[in-house]
């Protein structure tokens, strides 16, 4: 049997080719297949996830309706850019109703039916000592009666009786020598206490005890005032607690006298200020 002149044939065959099989070219080209495989693999894996992001970024766009804000939290603030235009400027409003004015104290105690508040000697005298200008008065005897001509001298009894004198409450404060006592005289109303302090006449009556002896008694001279606030009159007796006669050239009396008078009126005014104050507190709420 002849082979022919080539030798045994060195081409890829596989069975039947009827030579032996070249491995090595066999092998190169299996590891071609698998580098062509992977590649595939590679770039299919990107084009899905690129796929994927495209279908996520439409559904954001979709959700947000669309527009530059679209990747904006749908909780932030709309922008000064994104606020309609044209709409006109708030403008302030006011309640047409006025607020009521504030009670005036005196309302409070011009007239009986206002004036609810105890009327004692504590109400007006309260304080052992006080103080006015620096200078400190001791409090002596008081005294509180509806025998209100009693509490005086001379015609002011009858003046106090026909002008409808409720009360009288007196009290003494001294010092140094001088004494004076303050008397409050108590109507139902403003107009009965102004007519009476002036047509005052004669005077109050001094308080001796506690500690004050008498005075202003017996014929000495004093100084004697009459004054009236709200529904209450109220009159001051000053002078030496020696017996001697004041004078004006007497300053201690008079600076006494004053001090009293204006302590007096503070206590009345004072008394309206607390009702006024309690009267507003229950209008407000």
């Amino acid at each position: 049997m002849s082979f022919g002149d080539g030798g045994p044939s060195k081409g890829p065959g596989g069975p039947g080719s009827g030579g032996t099989p070249d491995w090595e070219a066999l092998a190169d080209a299996s590891a071609a297949r698998a580098r062509r495989k992977k590649w595939l693999l590679i770039s299919g894996g990107a084009l899905a996830a690129a796929a994927v992001a495209a279908v996520v970024a439409t559904a954001v766009v979709s959700a947000n309706g669309g527009g530059p804000s679209a990747g904006k939290h749908a909780s932030e603030p709309p922008t000064a850019d994104g606020l309609p235009t044209g709409l006109p400027a708030p403008e302030p409003s006011f309640s047409s109703v006025a607020p009521p004015p504030p009670p005036d104290p005196r309302d409070y105690i011009a007239d009986v039916k206002k004036d609810r508040l105890p009327v004692d000697v504590d109400a007006f005298f309260p304080d052992d000592k006080l103080t006015a200008g620096g200078r400190t008065y001791a409090r002596g005897a008081t005294h509180r009666t509806k025998q209100c001509a009693a509490t005086t001298q001379g015609a002011l009894g009858a003046v106090l009786t026909a002008n409808g004198c409720d009360q009288v409450i007196r009290a003494t404060y001294s010092r140094d020598g001088v004494a004076v006592t303050v008397g409050i005289a108590v109507f139902d109303t403003e107009a009965q206490a102004k007519r009476t302090a002036q047509l005052a006449t004669g005077g109050l009556a001094s308080l001796s005890g506690s500690g004050v002896p008498i005075f202003c008694r017996d014929g000495v001279i004093c100084r004697r005032t009459a004054n009236s606030y709200g529904r209450y009159a109220y009159f001051t007796v000053g002078g030496f607690t020696d017996g001697r006669n004041a004078t004006k050239a007497d300053k201690d009396v008079y600076t006494t006298g004053d001090d009293l008078t204006d302590y007096t009126f503070r206590r009345i005014r004072h008394r309206g200020e607390v009702q006024a104050s309690a009267a507003a507190d229950i209008t407000t709420t």
